[in-house]
Order: structure tokens, then C-alpha cells, then sequence
């Protein structure tokens, strides 16, 4: 789907798949949030940080080298803003020490721009840290409509505890794609149909190194997820040809905002 077949009034945003290793060798943890049951869209269910690109992201990513009005380079810049607003983790800006990672999160809380503070302190972020490996934007009509671009990166050291926004989230934890979909399968956190697909999929690669690799192989194409008869009952799909090994769900089963 192209970008003139977006949904009506669908809202630019950007979300991270930030990967660390396990402590005990096993598959890269994800930083994952759980969202405020006061939020209008996805109440209660755990996602992984992001929000809505803002003006100003867009800004940033022409200074950082993109053009003007790239939406790759704004959705990077939101990505990693969002972040650091959301979890307290400064990911891609090396020269940002810890003594200052709390100063500038409240700032950045407090509505002063990325691009002031950046030219404050005289210093660059990473943009090309992120690895672009999805777009979806579901149209649900009981839902708010975002066209939100993933991307995944790996964790930055850190030695302070992160800790969420609580104007938006109330919790923050890391885990295995496979440790949070058995969650969300024994009812003890929910995800809605997009993270689910995406954890789906992170699942199959046991490190961001590898998850790379993979995502490499597949092109970044708009998803929009439609309904269809399968076997006789109501399902919701995806395409088949990126990358995700479950491509539909049963209509009644899904969470979708």
C-alpha cells in the first residue's frame, strides 16, 4: 500500500525495539512498557516505547543530514525521543554522560525542544544506529489511527535504573519476545494485534545481530491489516511476504486498541 492509500487522519509516529543480551545466554530482552489504563489508545497493554513525531523531529533530522521533510529521518529522531521521555534511556546519543540523562529527560517532559537542547549542548544524536523493519498503520475505527515506522536497535550501556513517564505508563520491564507473548497467553499482560505480530517475529532471532540479518531480507512496506473468511470463521490478516511467521489471528481473539 502507498502512502496516498493511508487512512484518513492516520497520525505519523515511531516506536523502538530496544535489544540487550540476557544475563543467562538466552535470547535478546526487549525493553518493553505498559500503558496507562487512563490512555486513549492501547489502556492497559504492554508496547514498546514510542510516540507521535512532532514538528520539530522533523528539525532535527534535516540538521542531522535527511531532507527536508524526510519521514524516515523525524520518525528516527521520534523514536529515540520518545524513548528517552518514556524510560529514562538515552538510546543513540553516545555523548550524553548518566549525571545528565535525568536533566535532559525533564527538559524534553517540560516541552523544550530536541533541537535546542542538541544545539545547547553542541552535540549529535545517532540516527543511523536504528534499523528500519516495519511500518504498519491499522485502521480500526474504535481506535485513534497511527502510521507508526519500527525500528530496532541495540541497548546502550547504562548503569542508572530506568523508570517510565507515569503521565502515560505504569511499568517497565525487559523480556524475551518469547517470555512476553507466554505473558500475554496466560492473560498476565495484553498486547494488541501489532505487537503481537511484531514480538512474533522478533521471536524468530535469538539476537539483534541476527534480527539485523533478517530484517535486511525483507523490504519495509506499509501494513494496514484487513478481515477475512479463513476455515470458516473471521480472521485478521497480514501479508505473507514480510518476514512475519503468523500472518492472521481470529477476529475474536484480537486486542486491537
Amino acid at each position: 500500500m502507498s502512502d496516498s492509500h493511508l487512512p484518513a487522519g492516520a497520525l505519523p509516529a515511531a516506536t523502538l525495539v530496544i535489544m540487550r543480551p540476557s544475563a543467562d545466554g538466552g535470547p535478546d530482552e526487549i525493553l518493553m512498557v505498559k500503558r496507562s489504563q487512563t490512555m486513549a489508545f492501547a489502556a492497559g497493554a504492554v508496547v514498546f516505547p514510542g510516540g507521535r513525531i512532532d514538528p520539530d523531529d522533523y528539525l532535527v533530522a534535516r540538521q542531522h543530514g535527511f531532507a527536508d521533510g524526510d519521514p524516515d529521518g523525524a520518525a528516527r529522531v521520534a523514536a529515540l525521543r520518545e524513548t528517552l521521555e518514556e524510560t529514562g534511556l538515552a538510546v543513540g546519543w553516545p555523548t550524553l554522560g548518566e549525571r545528565d540523562v535525568e536533566e535532559v529527560r525533564r527538559a524534553l517532559l517540560g516541552e523544550t525542544l530536541l533541537s535546542d537542547i542538541l544545539a545547547a549542548r553542541a552535540e549529535r544524536i545517532a540516527l543511523d544506529a536504528l534499523v528500519p523493519f516495519a511500518r504498519w498503520c491499522p485502521n480500526f475505527k474504535e481506535a485513534r489511527t497511527f502510521d507508526t515506522r519500527f525500528y530496532a536497535v541495540a541497548a546502550p550501556p547504562h548503569g542508572h535504573e530506568l523508570s517510565v513517564d507515569e503521565a502515560e505508563h505504569s511499568h517497565i520491564f525487559w523480556a524475551s519476545a518469547h517470555a512476553t507473548l507466554d505473558m500475554a497467553d496466560r492473560g498476565d499482560v495484553s498486547v494488541i494485534f501489532p505487537t503481537r505480530r511484531n514480538l512474533e517475529r522478533l521471536g524468530q532471532q535469538p539476537s539483534f545481530s541476527r534480527f539485523t540479518q533478517h530484517a535486511g531480507q525483507f523490504p519495509v512496506r506499509l501494513i494496514t491489516p484487513w478481515i477475512e473468511e479463513r476455515d470458516g470463521s473471521t480472521h485478521l490478516c497480514i501479508p505473507d511476504d514480510l518476514g512475519y511467521p503468523v500472518t492472521s489471528e481470529p477476529f475474536e481473539r484480537v486486542r486491537r486498541g
